[in-house]
Protein backbone atom coordinates (compact mmCIF):
# COMPACT_ATOMS: atom_id res chain seq x y z
CA UNK A 1 0.00 0.00 0.00
CA UNK A 2 1.67 3.17 -1.00
CA UNK A 3 1.40 6.08 1.28
CA UNK A 4 -1.32 8.35 0.42
CA UNK A 5 -3.41 5.09 0.45
CA UNK A 6 -2.20 3.83 3.70
CA UNK A 7 -2.71 7.86 4.62
CA UNK A 8 -6.47 7.26 3.67
CA UNK A 9 -7.00 4.34 5.16
CA UNK A 10 -5.86 5.15 8.91
CA UNK A 11 -7.80 8.40 8.36
CA UNK A 12 -10.75 6.57 7.34
CA UNK A 13 -10.33 4.38 10.57
CA UNK A 14 -9.92 7.24 12.79
CA UNK A 15 -12.73 8.91 11.46
CA UNK A 16 -14.84 5.67 12.42
CA UNK A 17 -13.59 4.95 15.71
CA UNK A 18 -14.39 8.61 16.58
CA UNK A 19 -17.66 8.52 15.12
CA UNK A 20 -18.51 5.08 17.61
CA UNK A 21 -16.81 6.38 20.64
CA UNK A 22 -18.89 9.90 20.40
CA UNK A 23 -21.62 8.33 20.26
CA UNK A 24 -20.31 5.50 23.11
CA UNK A 25 -19.46 8.70 25.71
CA UNK A 26 -23.58 9.47 25.23
CA UNK A 27 -24.27 5.82 26.97
CA UNK A 28 -22.06 6.40 29.58
CA UNK A 29 -24.37 8.64 31.20
CA UNK A 30 -25.88 6.23 33.54
CA UNK A 31 -22.29 5.58 34.75
CA UNK A 32 -21.27 8.80 35.91
CA UNK A 33 -24.75 9.58 37.64
CA UNK A 34 -24.88 6.44 39.58
CA UNK A 35 -20.74 7.29 40.41
CA UNK A 36 -21.97 10.77 41.52
CA UNK A 37 -25.22 9.55 43.78
CA UNK A 38 -22.99 6.86 45.14
CA UNK A 39 -20.34 9.51 46.34
CA UNK A 40 -22.70 12.20 47.64
CA UNK A 41 -24.35 9.27 49.49
CA UNK A 42 -22.07 7.45 51.36
CA UNK A 43 -19.67 10.59 52.01
CA UNK A 44 -22.11 13.55 52.69
CA UNK A 45 -22.24 14.67 56.47
CA UNK A 46 -24.64 17.33 57.16
CA UNK A 47 -25.68 19.22 53.78
CA UNK A 48 -22.15 19.00 52.09
CA UNK A 49 -19.45 16.43 51.47
CA UNK A 50 -16.86 15.24 53.11
CA UNK A 51 -13.98 12.87 51.81
CA UNK A 52 -11.78 14.02 53.82
CA UNK A 53 -7.46 13.81 52.64
CA UNK A 54 -6.57 10.38 53.91
CA UNK A 55 -9.48 9.73 55.87
CA UNK A 56 -12.99 7.78 55.78
CA UNK A 57 -14.71 9.59 52.84
CA UNK A 58 -11.47 9.99 50.70
CA UNK A 59 -10.65 6.25 51.37
CA UNK A 60 -14.10 5.24 50.04
CA UNK A 61 -13.90 7.68 46.99
CA UNK A 62 -10.96 5.57 46.35
CA UNK A 63 -12.55 2.04 46.64
CA UNK A 64 -15.75 3.16 44.68
CA UNK A 65 -13.75 4.72 41.34
CA UNK A 66 -10.82 1.43 41.58
CA UNK A 67 -13.64 -1.07 42.06
CA UNK A 68 -15.64 0.15 38.91
CA UNK A 69 -12.21 0.85 36.57
CA UNK A 70 -12.16 -2.91 37.69
CA UNK A 71 -15.38 -3.73 36.03
CA UNK A 72 -13.96 -2.02 32.83
CA UNK A 73 -11.14 -4.60 32.60
CA UNK A 74 -8.43 -1.57 34.07
CA UNK A 75 -5.64 -2.48 35.38
CA UNK A 76 -5.40 -0.98 39.01
CA UNK A 77 -2.53 0.22 40.88
CA UNK A 78 -1.20 2.04 43.63
CA UNK A 79 1.53 4.32 44.43
CA UNK A 80 3.45 4.96 47.92
CA UNK A 81 0.94 8.25 48.26
CA UNK A 82 -2.08 6.17 48.05
CA UNK A 83 -2.80 7.36 44.95
CA UNK A 84 -5.24 5.67 42.83
CA UNK A 85 -4.24 4.33 38.46
CA UNK A 86 -6.25 2.87 36.52
CA UNK A 87 -4.33 1.98 33.10
CA UNK A 88 -6.30 0.71 29.54
CA UNK A 89 -2.94 -0.70 28.43
CA UNK A 90 -1.73 0.39 25.17
CA UNK A 91 0.32 -1.55 22.16
CA UNK A 92 3.31 -0.62 23.37
CA UNK A 93 2.89 -0.64 26.84
CA UNK A 94 7.09 0.98 27.12
CA UNK A 95 5.83 3.86 25.11
CA UNK A 96 5.18 7.64 27.04
CA UNK A 97 1.55 6.75 28.63
CA UNK A 98 -1.02 9.78 28.25
CA UNK A 99 -2.63 10.77 31.98
CA UNK A 100 -5.38 12.07 32.85
CA UNK A 101 -6.42 13.05 36.13
CA UNK A 102 -8.22 15.13 39.16
CA UNK A 103 -8.16 14.66 43.05
CA UNK A 104 -11.04 12.52 44.88
CA UNK A 105 -10.83 15.10 48.18
CA UNK A 106 -12.91 17.59 49.24
CA UNK A 107 -12.77 20.66 51.53
CA UNK A 108 -15.41 19.91 54.76
CA UNK A 109 -18.88 20.80 53.77
CA UNK A 110 -18.21 20.60 50.30
CA UNK A 111 -19.62 20.08 46.85
CA UNK A 112 -19.70 16.22 45.02
CA UNK A 113 -18.38 17.81 41.38
CA UNK A 114 -15.13 19.38 42.76
CA UNK A 115 -12.61 16.86 41.94
CA UNK A 116 -14.35 13.89 41.12
CA UNK A 117 -15.75 15.13 37.70
CA UNK A 118 -12.35 15.18 36.27
CA UNK A 119 -12.06 11.61 37.37
CA UNK A 120 -15.49 10.47 36.27
CA UNK A 121 -15.07 12.25 32.87
CA UNK A 122 -11.52 10.34 32.02
CA UNK A 123 -13.56 7.02 33.23
CA UNK A 124 -15.99 8.15 30.75
CA UNK A 125 -13.38 8.66 27.84
CA UNK A 126 -11.82 5.52 28.20
CA UNK A 127 -14.86 3.69 28.45
CA UNK A 128 -16.28 5.17 25.43
CA UNK A 129 -12.45 3.50 23.52
CA UNK A 130 -13.38 0.31 24.76
CA UNK A 131 -16.87 0.45 23.53
CA UNK A 132 -15.73 1.69 20.25
CA UNK A 133 -13.03 -0.96 20.25
CA UNK A 134 -10.13 1.16 19.55
CA UNK A 135 -6.62 0.15 21.44
CA UNK A 136 -3.97 3.50 22.33
CA UNK A 137 -1.12 2.85 20.81
CA UNK A 138 0.29 3.86 24.02
CA UNK A 139 -0.85 3.34 27.81
CA UNK A 140 -3.83 5.83 28.77
CA UNK A 141 -4.15 6.13 32.61
CA UNK A 142 -6.82 7.60 34.79
CA UNK A 143 -5.09 8.98 37.84
CA UNK A 144 -7.48 9.56 41.16
CA UNK A 145 -5.00 12.09 43.17
CA UNK A 146 -5.14 12.12 47.03
CA UNK A 147 -5.30 15.60 49.21
CA UNK A 148 -5.21 18.31 46.62
CA UNK A 149 -7.40 20.42 48.92
CA UNK A 150 -4.60 22.87 51.02
CA UNK A 151 -7.05 22.88 53.74
CA UNK A 152 -6.43 19.39 55.32
CA UNK A 153 -2.78 19.93 55.93
CA UNK A 154 -1.95 23.23 54.42
CA UNK A 155 0.04 22.45 51.82
CA UNK A 156 -0.84 22.46 48.16
CA UNK A 157 -1.69 19.60 45.80
CA UNK A 158 0.20 17.41 48.45
CA UNK A 159 -0.65 13.53 46.42
CA UNK A 160 0.52 14.60 43.02
CA UNK A 161 3.59 16.41 43.90
CA UNK A 162 4.70 12.92 46.03
CA UNK A 163 3.82 10.75 42.83
CA UNK A 164 6.39 13.08 41.04
CA UNK A 165 9.06 12.76 43.73
CA UNK A 166 8.46 16.75 44.38
CA UNK A 167 7.52 17.64 47.73
CA UNK A 168 9.79 18.10 50.93
CA UNK A 169 10.00 14.64 52.73
CA UNK A 170 10.14 16.54 56.19
CA UNK A 171 6.67 17.35 55.67
CA UNK A 172 5.40 13.81 56.19
CA UNK A 173 6.09 14.43 59.98
CA UNK A 174 5.87 18.12 59.91
CA UNK A 175 2.38 18.56 58.22
CA UNK A 176 -0.63 17.75 60.80
CA UNK A 177 -4.25 17.78 59.92
CA UNK A 178 -5.92 20.98 60.90
CA UNK A 179 -8.98 18.75 62.02
CA UNK A 180 -7.15 15.76 64.42
CA UNK A 181 -3.54 17.31 64.79
CA UNK A 182 -2.09 14.44 63.56
CA UNK A 183 1.00 14.41 61.55
CA UNK A 184 0.37 13.24 57.56
CA UNK A 185 2.32 10.45 57.83
CA UNK A 186 0.32 8.64 60.15
CA UNK A 187 -2.95 9.79 58.19
CA UNK A 188 -1.41 8.37 55.01
CA UNK A 189 -0.22 5.39 56.48
CA UNK A 190 -3.73 4.38 57.48
CA UNK A 191 -4.78 5.01 54.00
CA UNK A 192 -2.55 2.39 53.03
CA UNK A 193 0.54 4.70 51.75
CA UNK A 194 3.71 3.75 52.39
CA UNK A 195 5.56 6.96 54.12
CA UNK A 196 8.94 5.60 54.04
CA UNK A 197 9.13 4.51 50.61
CA UNK A 198 8.30 8.43 50.12
CA UNK A 199 11.21 9.37 52.89
CA UNK A 200 13.57 8.36 49.89
CA UNK A 201 12.39 10.99 47.73
CA UNK A 202 12.12 8.44 44.28
CA UNK A 203 9.29 9.35 41.97
CA UNK A 204 6.29 7.30 41.05
CA UNK A 205 6.17 8.90 38.13
CA UNK A 206 8.85 10.00 36.33
CA UNK A 207 8.48 12.83 33.49
CA UNK A 208 10.36 11.09 31.07
CA UNK A 209 7.63 8.49 30.76
CA UNK A 210 4.40 10.74 30.35
CA UNK A 211 3.09 12.16 27.26
CA UNK A 212 0.74 14.44 28.58
CA UNK A 213 -1.22 15.21 31.50
CA UNK A 214 -4.96 16.48 30.94
CA UNK A 215 -7.28 17.85 33.75
CA UNK A 216 -11.37 18.40 33.69
CA UNK A 217 -12.64 20.12 36.65
CA UNK A 218 -15.53 22.21 36.91
CA UNK A 219 -15.22 25.98 36.86
CA UNK A 220 -14.75 27.82 40.01
CA UNK A 221 -16.19 30.63 39.01
CA UNK A 222 -19.03 32.26 37.32
CA UNK A 223 -18.08 33.08 33.88
CA UNK A 224 -18.93 29.95 31.81
CA UNK A 225 -22.26 29.60 33.44
CA UNK A 226 -22.82 33.77 33.03
CA UNK A 227 -21.89 33.39 29.47
CA UNK A 228 -23.70 30.18 28.58
CA UNK A 229 -21.35 28.02 27.50
CA UNK A 230 -20.23 23.99 28.50
CA UNK A 231 -16.97 23.98 28.05
CA UNK A 232 -14.29 26.00 28.75
CA UNK A 233 -10.32 25.27 27.68
CA UNK A 234 -7.58 26.71 30.21
CA UNK A 235 -4.71 28.87 29.21
CA UNK A 236 -3.27 28.64 32.15
CA UNK A 237 -3.49 28.11 36.28
CA UNK A 238 -2.48 30.88 38.50
CA UNK A 239 0.28 30.94 40.89
CA UNK A 240 -0.22 31.96 44.74
CA UNK A 241 1.97 33.42 47.41
CA UNK A 242 0.03 32.91 50.83
CA UNK A 243 0.12 34.07 54.32
CA UNK A 244 -1.78 31.52 56.33
CA UNK A 245 -1.68 33.74 59.72
CA UNK A 246 -0.30 37.52 59.25
CA UNK A 247 -0.27 39.34 62.74
CA UNK A 248 -0.78 42.64 64.01
CA UNK A 249 0.02 43.76 67.56
CA UNK A 250 -0.99 46.98 68.53
CA UNK A 251 -2.39 48.17 72.05
CA UNK A 252 -5.26 47.73 73.43
CA UNK A 253 -7.11 50.52 75.02
CA UNK A 254 -10.33 52.14 76.39
CA UNK A 255 -12.56 53.41 73.03
CA UNK A 256 -13.16 56.30 74.44
CA UNK A 257 -10.55 57.85 76.42
CA UNK A 258 -7.56 57.76 73.59
CA UNK A 259 -7.62 60.52 70.67
CA UNK A 260 -7.16 58.99 67.03
CA UNK A 261 -3.59 60.29 67.07
CA UNK A 262 -2.82 58.50 69.71
CA UNK A 263 -3.74 55.15 69.00
CA UNK A 264 -1.74 51.93 68.06
CA UNK A 265 -5.02 50.45 66.60
CA UNK A 266 -4.94 46.75 64.89
CA UNK A 267 -8.21 46.40 63.26
CA UNK A 268 -7.05 49.57 61.88
CA UNK A 269 -4.08 48.83 60.68
CA UNK A 270 -5.46 45.60 59.30
CA UNK A 271 -8.39 47.21 56.90
CA UNK A 272 -5.31 49.83 55.97
CA UNK A 273 -3.45 46.84 54.62
CA UNK A 274 -6.50 45.44 52.97
CA UNK A 275 -7.34 48.88 50.95
CA UNK A 276 -3.97 48.90 50.49
CA UNK A 277 -4.51 45.55 48.25
CA UNK A 278 -7.45 46.20 46.84
CA UNK A 279 -5.95 49.61 45.21
CA UNK A 280 -2.87 47.53 43.68
CA UNK A 281 -5.85 45.35 42.19
CA UNK A 282 -7.58 48.05 40.98
CA UNK A 283 -4.22 49.87 39.40
CA UNK A 284 -3.06 46.36 37.82
CA UNK A 285 -6.29 45.76 36.46
CA UNK A 286 -6.60 49.28 34.99
CA UNK A 287 -2.71 48.27 33.31
CA UNK A 288 -3.67 44.80 31.88
CA UNK A 289 -1.67 43.05 35.03
CA UNK A 290 -3.20 39.91 36.61
CA UNK A 291 -3.87 39.62 39.94
CA UNK A 292 -6.33 38.46 42.74
CA UNK A 293 -6.43 38.31 46.18
CA UNK A 294 -8.59 37.42 49.32
CA UNK A 295 -8.74 37.37 52.73
CA UNK A 296 -10.53 35.02 54.37
CA UNK A 297 -10.22 35.36 57.96
CA UNK A 298 -9.56 38.39 59.90
CA UNK A 299 -10.72 38.04 63.53
CA UNK A 300 -8.84 39.53 66.87
CA UNK A 301 -8.58 37.63 69.99
CA UNK A 302 -11.81 36.66 71.76
CA UNK A 303 -10.71 36.12 74.98
CA UNK A 304 -9.49 39.98 75.42
CA UNK A 305 -11.70 41.68 72.36
CA UNK A 306 -14.92 44.06 73.66
CA UNK A 307 -17.20 45.92 72.50
CA UNK A 308 -15.59 49.28 74.20
CA UNK A 309 -11.89 48.26 73.94
CA UNK A 310 -9.10 49.16 71.18
CA UNK A 311 -8.05 45.96 69.90
CA UNK A 312 -4.49 45.11 70.44
CA UNK A 313 -4.11 42.29 68.04
CA UNK A 314 -5.55 41.28 64.92
CA UNK A 315 -5.02 38.30 62.74
CA UNK A 316 -5.78 37.70 59.07
CA UNK A 317 -4.93 35.23 55.97
CA UNK A 318 -3.56 36.54 53.11
CA UNK A 319 -3.87 34.24 49.46
CA UNK A 320 -2.56 36.26 46.27
CA UNK A 321 -2.43 35.23 42.71
CA UNK A 322 -1.24 36.11 39.02
CA UNK A 323 -0.96 34.24 36.05
CA UNK A 324 2.50 36.28 35.42
CA UNK A 325 5.23 34.84 38.09
CA UNK A 326 7.18 38.26 37.82
CA UNK A 327 3.97 40.14 39.34
CA UNK A 328 3.85 37.38 41.67
CA UNK A 329 7.34 37.91 42.95
CA UNK A 330 6.38 41.60 42.90
CA UNK A 331 3.38 40.87 44.98
CA UNK A 332 6.05 39.62 47.66
CA UNK A 333 7.48 42.59 47.42
CA UNK A 334 4.71 44.74 47.68
CA UNK A 335 3.27 43.06 50.60
CA UNK A 336 6.85 43.66 52.82
CA UNK A 337 6.90 47.55 51.69
CA UNK A 338 2.74 47.84 52.27
CA UNK A 339 3.83 46.23 56.40
CA UNK A 340 6.23 48.68 56.72
CA UNK A 341 4.23 51.74 55.68
CA UNK A 342 1.68 50.70 58.23
CA UNK A 343 4.04 49.86 61.11
CA UNK A 344 5.59 53.11 60.87
CA UNK A 345 2.34 55.36 60.07
CA UNK A 346 0.30 53.71 62.74
CA UNK A 347 3.01 52.66 65.48
CA UNK A 348 2.00 48.91 65.10
CA UNK A 349 4.00 46.14 64.84
CA UNK A 350 3.36 43.31 61.97
CA UNK A 351 4.38 39.92 61.62
CA UNK A 352 4.22 38.28 57.93
CA UNK A 353 5.10 35.01 59.53
CA UNK A 354 5.47 32.15 57.31
CA UNK A 355 3.93 32.17 53.73
CA UNK A 356 3.77 29.39 51.22
CA UNK A 357 4.17 30.00 47.16
CA UNK A 358 2.74 27.75 44.27
CA UNK A 359 4.43 28.16 40.93
CA UNK A 360 2.15 29.50 38.05
CA UNK A 361 1.14 26.20 36.17
CA UNK A 362 1.75 26.71 32.15
CA UNK A 363 -0.77 24.79 29.66
CA UNK A 364 1.37 23.14 26.74
CA UNK A 365 0.74 25.58 23.83
CA UNK A 366 0.27 22.57 21.62
CA UNK A 367 -2.38 20.74 23.33
CA UNK A 368 -4.36 24.12 24.07
CA UNK A 369 -5.01 24.31 20.50
CA UNK A 370 -5.67 20.80 19.89
CA UNK A 371 -8.49 20.92 22.15
CA UNK A 372 -9.42 24.22 20.56
CA UNK A 373 -9.60 21.99 17.09
CA UNK A 374 -11.63 19.80 18.81
CA UNK A 375 -13.80 21.74 20.09
CA UNK A 376 -14.64 23.02 16.38
CA UNK A 377 -14.83 19.65 14.92
CA UNK A 378 -17.20 18.73 17.73
CA UNK A 379 -19.25 21.60 17.37
CA UNK A 380 -18.48 22.28 21.32
CA UNK A 381 -19.23 26.02 22.30
CA UNK A 382 -16.00 27.28 24.15
CA UNK A 383 -13.81 30.09 25.29
CA UNK A 384 -10.48 30.27 26.67
CA UNK A 385 -10.40 30.43 30.22
CA UNK A 386 -7.68 31.30 33.23
CA UNK A 387 -7.69 28.89 36.34
CA UNK A 388 -7.64 31.28 39.36
CA UNK A 389 -7.51 28.14 41.61
CA UNK A 390 -4.93 25.77 42.08
CA UNK A 391 -4.71 22.30 40.20
CA UNK A 392 -2.74 19.31 40.36
CA UNK A 393 -2.01 20.31 36.77
CA UNK A 394 -0.19 22.55 37.81
CA UNK A 395 2.30 20.47 39.44
CA UNK A 396 2.73 18.32 36.59
CA UNK A 397 3.53 20.85 34.25
CA UNK A 398 5.99 22.37 37.11
CA UNK A 399 7.33 18.86 36.02
CA UNK A 400 8.59 19.51 33.06
CA UNK A 401 5.30 17.39 31.74
CA UNK A 402 3.18 18.69 28.54
CA UNK A 403 -0.36 20.28 30.33
CA UNK A 404 -3.83 20.98 29.41
CA UNK A 405 -7.20 21.39 31.40
CA UNK A 406 -10.89 21.88 30.68
CA UNK A 407 -13.24 23.59 32.52
CA UNK A 408 -17.23 22.10 33.07
CA UNK A 409 -19.59 24.77 33.39
CA UNK A 410 -21.00 24.98 36.90
CA UNK A 411 -23.46 27.08 38.81
CA UNK A 412 -23.46 28.50 42.27
CA UNK A 413 -19.71 28.36 42.84
CA UNK A 414 -17.31 25.77 44.24
CA UNK A 415 -16.21 24.66 47.62
CA UNK A 416 -20.04 24.58 49.03
CA UNK A 417 -22.77 21.87 48.90
CA UNK A 418 -24.99 24.16 45.84
CA UNK A 419 -22.20 22.79 43.16
CA UNK A 420 -24.94 22.54 40.11
CA UNK A 421 -22.87 20.54 37.45
CA UNK A 422 -25.07 19.16 34.91
CA UNK A 423 -24.24 15.74 33.26
CA UNK A 424 -25.11 16.70 29.77
CA UNK A 425 -21.94 19.23 30.12
CA UNK A 426 -19.85 16.94 31.93
CA UNK A 427 -20.69 14.49 28.78
CA UNK A 428 -19.34 17.43 26.48
CA UNK A 429 -15.74 17.51 28.31
CA UNK A 430 -15.98 13.73 27.94
CA UNK A 431 -16.28 14.00 24.08
CA UNK A 432 -13.36 16.54 23.85
CA UNK A 433 -11.49 14.44 25.78
CA UNK A 434 -12.21 11.16 23.65
CA UNK A 435 -11.65 13.27 20.75
CA UNK A 436 -8.14 13.93 21.89
CA UNK A 437 -7.30 10.60 22.65
CA UNK A 438 -7.65 9.44 19.41
CA UNK A 439 -6.37 12.21 17.31
CA UNK A 440 -3.42 13.25 19.64
CA UNK A 441 -3.38 11.07 22.33
CA UNK A 442 -2.48 7.76 20.50
CA UNK A 443 0.24 8.68 18.15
Amino acid sequence: MNEPTRHQADTARKTKVIEAAMDAVLHQEPMAISLFDELREKTTKGKGVFRDAYGEGENFAHRLVAAKAGGLGLLIDHDAAANTYMTMPGRDRRAPRVIIGSHLDSVPDGGNFDGSAGVVAGMIAIAALKSAEFRPMRDITVMAIRAEESVWFNTTYFGSRAALGRFPVESLDTLRRFDTGYPLSKHLKQAGGDPDALRTGQPYLSASEILAYLEVHIEQGPVLETENLPIGIVTGIRGNYRHPAIKIYGEYNHCGSVPRAYRRDSVVAACEFVQALDRLWGDWEREGKDMAFTVGKLYTDPARHALTKIAGEATFSLDMRSLDPDLLNELEGRVKTIAAEIMERRGVTIDLSSFTRAEVGRVNPSIFRALCEGAEVLNIPIRSIASGASHDAAAFALAGIPMGMLFIRNANGSHNPDEKMEIRDLLEAARLLTWWLVEKGSA
